[in-house]
C-alpha cells in the first residue's frame, strides 16, 4: 500500500521560492564530479591517438590480469606412483575390519579408507556382538592424525633410537633383579597379549602384571568372580526383555562398557500392541532414565534401600515414603515377567551386584547370559591399591605403564612424587601425557588404526586388530617390545598368525578371519591367575547429607581422547 508521507531533508525546503531547493531538484549530485580528472580534459581527448578498439583491450586485459592475482593458490605437484598398489584405486574406497580395544571402548568396526588413509569408522555387522560404535569410536580416526603424538623413543627425556631404548630397560631390569617392578596395563581383553605377558614375566621373574581400569567395574567383576567363578562381567540382550528395572545403571551409555542400545532399541519397537516397560531409579539424569517409561529420582542410599526390597533382603518399610509405590509396581512386574525380566545395578557394591546376579538367576532370566560374558575388563581395585601402597612406602621399585596414566588417574596426589623417586619408570604412551612426562624411559606405541592384535570381547568370540595405514611415525607396539625383550626375533604379526592357527582357528582360513574381522572358537584363553576379591561392602549415608554422584561423560569417556576436537565440541546428551 502506498504512503502519502513526505519527508523534508532541510528547513529550506519550508520555503517554495528557495533556489537551493530548487537547484537540488535538478541535479542528481549536490556537487559536480570532477570527471576531468580521470577521464582527461577534452583537448587531451581530442589529440589521444588510442583507439575505441584499443581501448576496450586495455580495459579487458587489466580485468583479466586483476582476476587471476586474485585467484592465486598454492602450487601442490601430485606425484604419480612408480608402481601403484593393485588394491589402491584413485576415488574408490576401501575397507577394513578390525578392531578398537583402548582400555575403555571395544568394538568391531569398518574403516573406510581413500589412498591409503583412513577417513571414516562404521559398525561392522559382522560383529555385531562385540560392542557398539558410540561417538568416541567415530572419532578415534581423528585422534590418528593428532599433532601433538609422540614421534619416537625418549631416554632420560632426549629423543633416542629403539636400540638405545632396548639396551636401557635390559640393563634397568638387570639391574632391579630382585627388587619388585610393577607392569602396570590398561585391560587389553587380547588372548596373544595375555601369553605375550606370561612370557615377559617368566624371564623377568621380579616383575608382577596388575590390570588398572581407569573408569573401575572391580566390584561388579568381583561379584561374577565369586558367583561363576571367572572374572568378566555378565551380558545382557534387552532384545528378549519385557521388563527392565534399572538402579543406577546408565545402560545406554557407558554402563559395562556399553554396547546394550541395539538390543535395547528392538524390545522398544511395539509388537501386538506391547513393548517392553522400562523402570528406572537413578540420582543423574542420564540416557537410560530419559528413554525410560518411568524415571524415579533417588540417592544412592534410596536405590540401596529399593533393590534390597526388590531381591527380598529388606522390607518396604526400609524404603523412603515417597518412592514406596514405584518399588512396588518394579518388583510386581518384574515377577509378572518371570524370564522375560531382567534387574541391572550400577550401584558401585559388590554386595549389591551379587544381589543382582541372584535375583535374576532365581527369576530364570533369558536377558542376562553368564555362560559367555563380557570379557571387557578385569582390572581389581584390591591389587591396585597395593600397588599405590607400595611405590609410596618404597617397596616397588620400578613401574612400566601401558595404556594407563595413573599421575593422572590416581587419586593419591603423593603416588606423583613417590613415582619420581622409583629407580626405573618405563611409559609405553602415545602423547606425552603426565605419566609418560615423568618417566625416565617412553616406548611411543602407535594409534589402533596403525597395529595389529587381537581380543576377546565376549567369551568364545574373537575379533582382530589389523593395521588400515602403515605407522605415522617412529613407533613400536607393546606386543612387539615383550617379544624384543624375551629375546624373540619375531614380529608381533607372525607370532598373531602362528597363535590364532594353533589355538583359535583350529584348521579355518587366517584370511577368512582377518577378512571378517571376527571368528567364534571354543578356546579357553588364559588371563592368569584369578585376583582376591576383597573389595570391602559400601554403605551409603542414609542421612539427607548432599551425595556426589559421578558419571563418565559420553563424549570423554575415560579421558584418553580428551583433545579430540570433534568430542570436543560434541555436547552432552
Amino acid at each position: 500500500m502506498a504512503s502519502n508521507k513526505k519527508y523534508w531533508k532541510s528547513i529550506e525546503e519550508l520555503n517554495p521560492e528557495s533556489t537551493v531547493v530548487e537547484s537540488l531538484k535538478q541535479n542528481e549530485f549536490a556537487q559536480p564530479i570532477p570527471t576531468d580528472q580521470f577521464l582527461g580534459d577534452k583537448a587531451v581527448l581530442e589529440n589521444s591517438s588510442t583507439t575505441r578498439r584499443d581501448f576496450l583491450k586495455y580495459v579487458g586485459f587489466s580485468t583479466a590480469a586483476a582476476s587471476l592475482a586474485a585467484c592465486e593458490g598454492p602450487v601442490i605437484k601430485s606425484i604419480p606412483y612408480v608402481v601403484a598398489p593393485d588394491e589402491i584405486v584413485p576415488g574408490v574406497a576401501n575397507y577394513y575390519a578390525t578392531t578398537i580395544s583402548d582400555g575403555f571402548d571395544f568394538a568391531s568396526v569398518l574403516v573406510k579408507t581413500r589412498e591409503g588413509r583412513p577417513i571414516k569408522i562404521e559398525r561392522n555387522d559382522l560383529g555385531g556382538e562385540i560392542g557398539g560404535v558410540n561417538a568416541r569410536v567415530h572419532a578415534s580416526v581423528l585422534s590418528m592424525y593428532d599433532k601433538n603424538r609422540l614421534m619416537g623413543p625418549q631416554v632420560n627425556g632426549q629423543d633416542a633410537t629403539w636400540d638405545d631404548l632396548d639396551a636401557a630397560v635390559s640393563s634397568g631390569l638387570t639391574a632391579l633383579n630382585g627388587a619388585e617392578v610393577i607392569l602396570l596395563t590398561q585391560s587389553f581383553a587380547s588372548p596373544s597379549t595375555a601369553a605375550l605377558v606370561k612370557a615377559f614375566t617368566s624371564k623377568f621373574q621380579n616383575v608382577k602384571h596388575v590390570t588398572y581400569d581407569m573408569v573401575s567395574a572391580s566390584e561388579a567383576l568381583d561379584a561374577f568372580q565369586e558367583v561363576y567363578g571367572m572374572r568378566a562381567l555378565a551380558d545382557y540382550d534387552f532384545s528378549k526383555a519385557s521388563t527392565i528395572v534399572s538402579i543406577g545403571a546408565d545402560f545406554l551409555g557407558d554402563w559395562q562398557g556399553g554396547g546394550f542400545e541395539a538390543g535395547y532399541a528392538k524390545s522398544r519397537i511395539p509388537k501386538d500392541g506391547r513393548m517392553s516397560r522400562h523402570i528406572q531409579f537413578e540420582a543423574n539424569m542420564s540416557l537410560s532414565g530419559a528413554n525410560a517409561d518411568k524415571r524415579v529420582p533417588a540417592s544412592p542410599a534410596q536405590q540401596a534401600a529399593v533393590l534390597g526390597y526388590i531381591t527380598g533382603a529388606k522390607a518396604l518399610a526400609d524404603v523412603p515414603e515417597a518412592i514406596r509405590p514405584a518399588a512396588e509396581q518394579a518388583k510386581r512386574q518384574l515377577e509378572k515377567a518371570g524370564s522375560k525380566g531382567v534387574l541391572v545395578c550400577g550401584l558401585p557394591c559388590p554386595m549389591a551386584q551379587k544381589k543382582v546376579l541372584n535375583y535374576n538367576t532365581s527369576l530364570g532370566s533369558e536377558v542376562m547370559d553368564a555362560t559367555r560374558p563380557n570379557m571387557k575388563f578385569s582390572g581389581s581395585t584390591t591389587k591396585v591399591q597395593s600397588v599405590i601402597d607400595g611405590v609410596k612406602n618404597g617397596s616397588i621399585k620400578g613401574l612400566i605403564t601401558a595404556g594407563v596414566n595413573p599421575l593422572y588417574a590416581f587419586p593419591d596426589s603423593a603416588f606423583t612424587e613417590a613415582y619420581k623417586n622409583l629407580e626405573f619408570t618405563l611409559a609405553f604412551a602415545m602423547r606425552a601425557d603426565e605419566t609418560a612426562a615423568a618417566a625416565k624411559f617412553v616406548a611411543t606405541t602407535p594409534h589402533y588404526l596403525e597395529t595389529w592384535g587381537d581380543v576377546e570381547a565376549k567369551k568364545g568370540m574373537f575379533s582382530l586388530v589389523q593395521p588400515t595405514i602403515r605407522p605415522l611415525f617412529n613407533t613400536r607396539q607393546f606386543q612387539d617390545c615383550m617379544l624384543a625383550w624375551t629375546g624373540s626375533t619375531q614380529s608381533y604379526y607372525d607370532y598373531l598368525k602362528a597363535f590364532w592357527q594353533n589355538n583359535i582357528l583350529s584348521g579355518a582360513s587366517w584370511s577368512k578371519a582377518l577378512h571378517d574381522g571376527v571368528f567364534s572358537s571354543n578356546y579357553t584363553a588364559d588371563y592368569g591367575s584369578l585376583p582376591e576379591t576383597g573389595t570391602p561392602a559400601r554403605h551409603f549415608d542414609t542421612g539427607d547429607a548432599m551425595a556426589l554422584c559421578l558419571y563418565t561423560k559420553t563424549g570423554l569417556g575415560d579421558g584418553r581422547q580428551a583433545n579430540n576436537p570433534w568430542l570436543q565440541e560434541l555436547p552432552d546428551p
